[in-house]
């Protein structure tokens, strides 16, 4: 539920035209007309309710320049959904559009949102892994405004009577969950497994953890009919067969996994950083006996898939100058730290995952800093909607073993040629 919680998340994507006549993709330093005046941020929903008073602080300082705040359906998909309808329409009522960063691609090719020019934003301030998210065609769409990657949580109290540490390869994380889980009436390992944004993730980490890829890096060839993409789906379908992945994780979204491993049913759950806050409430039935580590891989640690947000300006808004002022805004150090200590969203100002302040009230930043930069995009492409149906739809075939793991590589191979080639 990577776009789910990408809607959480607030992801902002900005477009911006030049007159009326619709966007022009020639530009690089932003739009030919920049004008100032009131505009509209479309954004998922404010959750956590940190969003309305950074609105209001920009509102109060600049009283000709107030921005809207647009929440749109929770659900990412629908989130989509709208902002496309309204970017085909040319519509001006959107000027600031919170993105996943998985559609960056697709908005920057249809021409919905315009080039930014990197020298306005301090880029180089930034964890580099969520920049590159924001680039597309070697120019920038967007700006990274909250990043995200996946972590494994773990009983800690439970190893500690084992007398055992977190798993750093898939070998221990099968070796414990098959071993110690079952001692202590724990079931061993959780992801998100149902046939969503979510399966793609965690097949997506595994593909890479073993050292493979789906696509190349710039989404313009299929690469997973590889031994390591085979090597990274046989990992989860032996641990279904195996049983220490419950079966009744294929049902799992985000939600669903973490409240297993709130409820003290679980040993290990790979799941986001928000989680952390949850489960650490004093109805948590893990309050203080969890930890969390780098997810697992092959050979070693492994690598997460990258989430987050990305702020861009549409290519129809009227007022563009403010869009690009207000993003500054957004994605500045001040409003970042509120980010992370009112919004609980990971920043992508690099400086603030080392601050001792932030660590005593957030412990896992670190390991979190670690997940981010050893982090890897999912499939860029255009249409990554189509590419996120066809893994995670093969991916569902292998787990519930209604085929053989080579014939849904085989298959998630095809149907992801079709979809690039039909471009």
């Amino acid at each position: 539920m990577v776009r789910s919680l990408a809607s959480r998340l607030l992801v902002v994507v900005l477009a911006a035209g030049c007159g009326v006549s619709g966007p022009s993709r020639a530009a690089s330093n932003g739009p030919t007309v920049a004008t100032s005046g009131p505009i509209t941020l479309a954004t998922g929903p404010d959750l956590t309710g940190y969003m309305h008073p950074l609105v209001d602080k920009w509102n109060a300082a600049h009283p000709t320049e107030k921005v809207t705040l647009l929440e749109l359906p929770d659900a990412a998909d629908d989130q989509h959904a709208q902002m496309v309808t309204n970017l085909q329409a040319k519509s001006d009522r959107y000027d600031v559009l919170n993105i996943d960063i998985v559609w960056t691609a697709e908005f920057a090719d249809a021409g919905w949102i315009i080039p930014l020019d990197r020298r306005q934003f301090p880029l180089d301030q930034f964890l580099k892994p969520v920049v590159d998210t924001a680039i597309f065609g070697g120019k920038l769409y967007g700006v990274p405004y909250t990043s995200n990657a996946g972590l494994l949580y773990y009983r800690k109290d439970i190893l500690s009577k084992a007398g055992k540490r977190p798993p750093k390869t898939w070998a221990d994380l099968r070796r414990l969950s098959k071993t110690v889980a079952p001692k202590y009436h724990l079931e061993g390992y959780a992801g998100q497994f149902l046939p969503y944004e979510g399966l793609t993730v965690n097949f997506a980490e595994a593909v890479q953890s073993a050292g493979g890829a789906i696509l190349t890096d710039d989404g313009t060839k299929v690469a997973v009919n590889t031994p390591q993409a085979r090597q990274g789906l046989d990992f989860l379908v032996r641990g279904f067969r195996e049983g220490w992945i419950p079966k009744r994780s294929l049902n799992f979204k985000e939600e669903e996994s973490r409240e297993e491993f709130q409820n003290g049913r679980l040993l290990f759950l790979r799941n986001w950083p928000y989680v952390y806050g949850l489960v650490s409430r004093a109805d948590s039935k893990v309050k203080n006996k969890f930890g969390v580590t780098l997810l697992p891989g092959e050979s070693g640690p492994g690598s997460s898939s990258l989430g987050g947000a990305n702020l861009a300006v549409s290519a129809y808004s009227r007022h563009q100058k403010t869009a690009i002022a207000f993003i500054k805004y957004m994605t500045s150090l001040e409003t970042e730290r509120d980010v992370l200590t009112q919004g609980a969203f990971p920043p992508v100002w690099a400086r603030l995952y080392d601050d001792p302040a932030l660590i005593r009230r957030f412990p896992y930043l670190p390991v979190l800093k670690q997940s981010i930069l050893s982090a890897k995009p999912r499939p860029v492409s255009p249409n990554y909607n189509q590419v996120s149906l066809a893994i995670s739809n093969a991916v569902s075939g292998a787990l519930s073993f209604r085929q053989p793991p080579d014939a849904a590589i085989s298959q998630m191979a095809g149907d992801l040629g079709s979809v690039i080639t039909n471009r």
